[in-house]
């Protein structure tokens, strides 16, 4: 499963488009669409083009899938990947491993996991209103289903 439209554009607009780079507000070097900058990597050469930073985005975007695929034991509808998707992108997939919303996930409380979310809003201690947002997003995302489809009541 990949990002639907709607999760990559919640993506996009939640990290906002970096041309050159910058520390996000927890002091890591950042460049594009939110991409950490490694060690190794050497991004100095900018400005870069969003085509550049699709290039790069694709291959964050993949360690997530790879990292949701691993983790999450359970069936998703594509909102639920969605938000869980953006939520690793944002907080790194050991959040989501040491997390009480895998472990609500993974024993099929999925209602309970999408509560979950709402609860990552802070940065630094301090509650984010950028981070809220998103959170909301994400939640939004995950409920937005048909009451048919896996995951939607808890058992």
């Amino acid at each position: 499963m990949e990002l639907s439209a709607a999760g990559l554009a919640l993506l996009k607009q939640s990290e906002g488009w970096r041309a050159m780079p910058y520390k996000d507000p927890l002091g890591i070097p950042t460049v594009l669409w939110g991409h950490r900058i490694l060690p190794h990597e050497d991004f100095s050469q900018g400005p870069y083009t969003q085509a550049e930073g699709e290039l790069v985005l694709k291959g964050d975007l993949a360690e997530v899938y790879a990292a949701i695929e691993r983790l999450v034991k359970v069936p998703l509808t594509q909102g639920q990947f969605d938000a869980i998707a953006d939520f690793v992108y944002n907080l790194g997939q050991g959040s989501l491993a040491r997390s009480t919303l895998l472990k609500e996930l993974n024993a099929g409380r999925y209602q309970t996991a999408a509560a979950q979310i709402l609860l990552w809003d802070h940065a630094g201690g301090v509650e984010n209103a950028g981070l809220r947002r998103r959170r909301e997003a994400e939640y939004k995302l995950w409920i937005a289903q048909p009451k048919d489809r896996p995951g939607t009541t808890d058992l």
